[in-house]
């Protein structure tokens, strides 16, 4: 049973490929190879643990929240290199990496707005009582499980050490 992200994605690139958008159509082609790959190490994990192999095919396929967090991945690379090409005054590849990122963003859910995210991370270690700058691993996967893909980890980081001081 293929996931509604990974029929939509598909169905985007079938449309881009009819468009003429080759970029677009790259891009996708691109990040199915990338959930392709994150479905084999699933896949590989799984017989390592003894699962038969027709429930290994139902069992290795990335869940959509699982692949909203390798989308998520792809958009950070793509953010960094950004940066490293404008750094090293590469325009025209920091101009491919935004256009490669803008399409990415389309399948992910738009950015908690920093008040409710710290909201939420204030909630969190509320939760948790008297905490230290020792349980910042504890209080970082609370709130990343919390907001599902809605907040960058490194503004969450960021926010949770202000907290804690």
């Amino acid at each position: 049973m293929t996931s509604n992200l990974k029929n939509k994605i598909n169905q985007d690139i079938v449309s881009a490929l009819k468009s003429s958008a080759s970029d677009v159509a790259l891009t996708l082609r691109f990040l199915m190879s990338v959930i392709k790959n994150n479905e084999l190490l699933k896949r590989n994990k799984l017989s390592k643990e003894g699962k038969q192999a027709e429930e290994l095919e139902k069992l290795s396929e990335l869940t959509d929240e699982e692949m909203v967090s390798v989308i998520l991945g792809e958009i950070k690379k793509r953010k960094e290199s950004v940066v490293q090409y404008e750094a090293g005054g590469r325009g025209e590849l920091a101009k491919k990496e935004t256009a490669e990122l803008d399409i990415l963003k389309k399948y992910v859910s738009e950015e908690m707005p920093e008040e409710e995210l710290r909201l939420i991370i204030k909630k969190k270690i509320g939760e948790m009582g008297e905490i230290s700058i020792k349980d910042f691993g504890k209080a970082m996967s609370l709130v990343m499980a919390e907001v599902k893909g809605r907040a960058s980890g490194d503004i969450v980081k960021k926010i949770i050490e202000e907290e804690l001081k």
